[in-house]
């Protein structure tokens, strides 16, 4: 095994070799074990803020009104013994320790281990952004800013847990699972547009400038795929991923779920069967080429998803089930050296009242808060189910990483979710630290993370040999 290899900490195995040792122990009369099928449930939880709370680490409009729910949905798997949680937030992010907080606490409402909880938010732009050591940095600073409502935050925490222990109470055996993918016509669309000066030009979500619209789509990954749990043929919970900035229009104070909350819900309520979707490596894709704001685009956009979900389970085929595995690994990111990013500048930014409060936010507190933390490593998981593996990411990823996961995984069917611990920031490629661009302005971490990333990807897919 190689040293890299060696970093992995494996659990849920299923336990065959056990039963083979013990039977050979107590002699030729012993009766081998028999292994109880695996169970899932399906959780939500309302998670919507109340009006006046901070959106988007107070970067925009405080909450004026809401239009639809936020939710926390996800499942609770059990296998030999061990449970693990798969949890989908409709938050902007979650970072630092307030996304060590809502793992921890899912753990304890599953009866499990903090390191087989995956908590992803989807990153809407209509959402709260939770950074609770970025806010205690705030609140001592010389003029205080909200950030994030630290009192809902954990209220919804405690909302999903309860969520979460009445889905262990209910728990069902499924004997197989269904796995489909359909393209997504007319919605993602890569941000970075290379220009014809050789200079990136950036492809906001909301986008009216011709010349971005007609620009080609460029590097993006239009496959939704899903995964369902199966009992005799029943689905009894859908999880559904795909790449792409989930916003149309925002930062006016509503609260939404936007897109993709309101395909998932419609087909929800048309099937009568819990899904629960994860946004997957979308740090430089947008809808931008096919959206430019306005109401009708969001209704537009929302179609084409909701028929990419339909079409998706349409074209599920069962698959046998297989060994249960569930991966952790350690990240950890070489830091920024340029001067905006050290600790020293990010201190002297939080302290300047001169500062805009986004400027005090972003480059002050929040980047402050991932320095203090960053001697300790994000921690990465996968599931693996027989020929099915769910990889979990942390910051918003390129998607180039979730083209590497699909690629490291041969034949396997391979679902990559982004957005879990959002401290980081963006994860770029090196490259596009020296090509320019939104991206890199908005990362933490130094250019050679892309190297520690995709050494941990590989890490987290099991090898086909």
């Amino acid at each position: 095994m190689s040293p890299r290899l060696g970093l992995i900490v494996q659990s849920g195995l299923w336990c065959g070799w056990i039963t083979v040792a013990c039977v050979a122990w107590l002699g030729q009369s012993a009766l081998p074990a028999v292994a109880e099928a695996p169970r899932v449930a399906a959780f939500r939880a309302d998670v919507t803020p109340p009006i006046g709370s901070p959106l988007v680490g107070g970067w925009v409009k405080p909450t004026i009104a809401i239009d639809d729910p936020l939710w926390a949905k996800g499942i609770v798997l059990e296998a030999d013994g061990r449970r693990y949680v798969l949890c989908a937030v409709d938050y902007c992010e979650i970072r630092n320790a307030s996304h060590t907080f809502f793992r921890e606490q899912l753990a304890a409402a599953a009866g499990t281990d903090a390191a087989r909880v995956a908590v992803q938010s989807l990153h809407q732009h209509t959402a709260p952004m939770i950074d609770e050591p970025a806010q205690k940095l705030l609140d001592a600073s010389p003029q205080p800013l909200p950030c994030c409502d630290m009192a809902h935050f954990r209220q919804a925490v405690a909302d999903t847990a309860a969520a979460v222990r009445q889905a262990v109470a209910r728990l069902e055996p499924f004997d197989s699972l269904a796995v489909g993918t359909a393209e997504v016509e007319h919605f993602a669309s890569n941000r970075r547009v290379m220009g014809a000066d050789g200079k990136i030009m950036i492809r906001w979500s909301a986008t009216k400038e011709p010349a971005l619209q007609a620009a080609p789509e460029g590097l993006v990954d239009r496959n939704l795929r899903t995964i369902s749990f199966l009992a005799g043929g029943r689905p009894l919970a859908r999880l559904h991923y795909y790449a792409s900035h989930p916003q149309s229009y925002y930062s006016d104070g509503r609260i939404t779920s936007d897109t993709v909350g309101l395909a998932r819900e419609r087909v929800e309520q048309e099937e009568k069967v819990p899904q629960i979707y994860f946004t997957g490596c979308s740090g430089d894709i947008t809808a931008g080429k096919y959206n430019d704001g306005s109401p009708q685009a969001r209704g537009e956009l929302t179609d084409r998803l909701a028929a990419g979900m339909r079409a998706a389970i349409a074209a599920s085929k069962p698959i046998a089930m297989g060994p249960i595995e569930w991966r952790t690994t350690p990240l950890a990111m070489p830091p920024r050296l340029d001067e905006p990013y050290t600790l020293a500048a990010a201190r002297a930014v939080l302290d300047d009242a001169k500062s805009s409060p986004s400027h005090r936010i972003n480059k002050g507190a929040m980047l402050v808060a991932w320095i203090d933390r960053q001697q300790t490593p994000i921690e990465l998981s996968s599931l693996s189910i027989g020929p099915v593996t769910i990889v979990h990411l942390p910051g918003e990823p390129f998607v180039m990483y979730q083209l590497l996961a699909q690629k490291l995984g041969g034949g396997r069917f391979v679902a990559v979710a982004g957005y879990g611990d959002g401290g980081c920031g963006y994860l770029c490629s090196e490259a596009a630290y020296a090509e320019g661009g939104y991206e890199p302005t908005a990362s933490f971490v130094g250019p050679r993370s892309q190297y520690a990333l995709e050494e941990a990807i590989e890490r987290l897919v099991p090898s086909e040999k």
